[in-house]
Parts: C-alpha cells; sequence; structure tokens
C-alpha cells in the first residue's frame, strides 16, 4: 500500500542520512496516515473501557516480543467485540494481525508474539457489533526484530514447516466441560519477513509467512487471524474462549506459498 512503502522508503532515508533524519522521523506520527490505509480514515473511538493491549515497556528481544490482546466489555455490555487488529506503527508492514472473533466463542484474550523493528507505538484497534472503531496503545522500546536472523536453519525450519502443536490450560474456577477455556496452537514456521539476510550467501530472504489462521472447536468458529510479517518465527496463538461442549479443536493455517496445514485435537473433558 503507499502508505507502507513511504514508510520503507523513511527508513531507507534514515540508514543514508543518520541522526537529522531521525530526529524529523520522531516529530513525523504514522498513526494518522496508517488510520487512512488500514481503516479508511474511520473515525477513532476511546477503547480503554473496550480493548486492554500488553507488552513490555522494553523488549528483551524485539524478533519475539510478547503481546496480549484483552477485551474489557463488562457483562451488562450487549455489544460484541468482533475483530481486533494489532498495528505497530513503526513496522515497514504495520499491519502484524486481524482477528476475527467467532460469534459464539465469546473470545477474551489472545496472545501472541511479534517483531518490533523500531521504538515504536502499538495500537489495538477493536470492531464492535455497534459499527464503531475503538482503539488503546502502548510503547515498546525495541529495535531490529524486523531483520534479526531466523532462530533456526534453513534445514530445520523445513523439516518443522506446518507441524502444529496444541496445548490445553484449566481456567480456576470454572467447569470442566462448559465456561472458559484457555488454549493454544502453535504452528512450525520460519515466517520469514524479507528483511533477514542470509548469513551465508547477504541475499536477503525472501517473505513466507503464515498470512491465514482458523480456529473451530467443532463446526463453531472460535476465531480467525489475518498474519503478516511482525509474527514471530513459529506463529504462538493462546487465547481464551467459552466451551459449547465440543468435544475437538480443528486448526486450519494457509502460508504465502499457498500451503494449507490441517490438524484435529480431541478436547479433554477434564479442562487441562
Amino acid at each position: 500500500m503507499p502508505g507502507s512503502l513511504f514508510r520503507l522508503f523513511g527508513v531507507a532515508g534514515l540508514l543514508l542520512f543518520g541522526a537529522p533524519l531521525a530526529l524529523a522521523a520522531e516529530a513525523n506520527d504514522p498513526w494518522p496516515g496508517l488510520v487512512q490505509d488500514i481503516f479508511n480514515n474511520r473515525p477513532m473511538n476511546d477503547g480503554n473501557d473496550v480493548i486492554g493491549i500488553e507488552m513490555p515497556t522494553r523488549a528483551e528481544d524485539a524478533a519475539i516480543v510478547p503481546v496480549t490482546l484483552r477485551t474489557k466489555l463488562s457483562p451488562g455490555d450487549s455489544r460484541q467485540v468482533l475483530s481486533i487488529t494489532l498495528v505497530i506503527d513503526q513496522n515497514p508492514a504495520p499491519m502484524a494481525a486481524k482477528f476475527q472473533l467467532g460469534p459464539d466463542a465469546k473470545v477474551s484474550e489472545i496472545s501472541t508474539r511479534v517483531r518490533v523493528n523500531n521504538y515504536t507505538d502499538v495500537h489495538a484497534v477493536a470492531e464492535l457489533s455497534d459499527g464503531k472503531l475503538y482503539m488503546t496503545k502502548t510503547y515498546v522500546k525495541a529495535s531490529g526484530g524486523c531483520s534479526a536472523p531466523a532462530a533456526k536453519n534453513a534445514d530445520e525450519a523445513k523439516g518443522r514447516l506446518g507441524q502444529m502443536r496444541y496445548r490445553q490450560f484449566a481456567k480456576t474456577g470454572e467447569g470442566p466441560v462448559s465456561g472458559a477455556r484457555e488454549a493454544q496452537i502453535m504452528i512450525g514456521h520460519p515466517n520469514n519477513s524479507g528483511l533477514q539476510m542470509d548469513q551465508v550467501t547477504h541475499l536477503y530472504v525472501p517473505a513466507f509467512f503464515v498470512n491465514e489462521l482458523r480456529i473451530w472447536q467443532d463446526d463453531s468458529l472460535v476465531l480467525t487471524m489475518e498474519g503478516g510479517i511482525s509474527i514471530s518465527e513459529d506463529p504462538n496463538i493462546r487465547f481464551t474462549y467459552v466451551s459449547n461442549g465440543a468435544k475437538h479443536l480443528r486448526a486450519e493455517a494457509k502460508d504465502t506459498e499457498g500451503h494449507v496445514f490441517q490438524r484435529e485435537w480431541k478436547i479433554d473433558d477434564s479442562g487441562i
């Protein structure tokens, strides 16, 4: 998109001309342009009572920065959260992920790991059933996450490609068959950003990442994710949802080269 190209040229300018442009970049807030590019300039409402975002203020590793998105609607609120978009303002491709929430799953929390390329605001934007967008943000100090070398070598990454694992966690005070559950889906995938350099050839590794994920409990949708280059290597999605008594959890992932990965797991009725 045009805004993303502009930001990429801005990064090149920083490398060529140094600190003066760095100061100019700090003064240039990309968020208004991102609202236009990603949300078609729709009005943004205060989302502090709607959606929460948790990230470390200073990341230990810019290539795997944990982020948790949490819905905050009160039990008596008749509105539903339809989707949550995660935007890392200063990343080369700022829209990190968009999560669509299943209408009956009552997803209340989503956690994953992302790459952060520069000191940046990170926005979470929730779309509610009232047709409005609600925004909140946090600030993260990290740099170089999108260009950091892969943690695994190419052969190891290829051998793990598409392997999917599932974990289930008990929620304190909830019954074993129904009520809130916490689960985690892990996908073996290099999720190359396109900005990483091969340490042997010194050529850039082409972008190659999981761009779609869908999760169901039996045939009822829990959530979907539209992902980008900001999602870390070996995508890891942890989420809290309400069980409908389903016996199986099913996941399907697709990547930018057209591979389709599918797995199904039996849900443990004990809740753990």
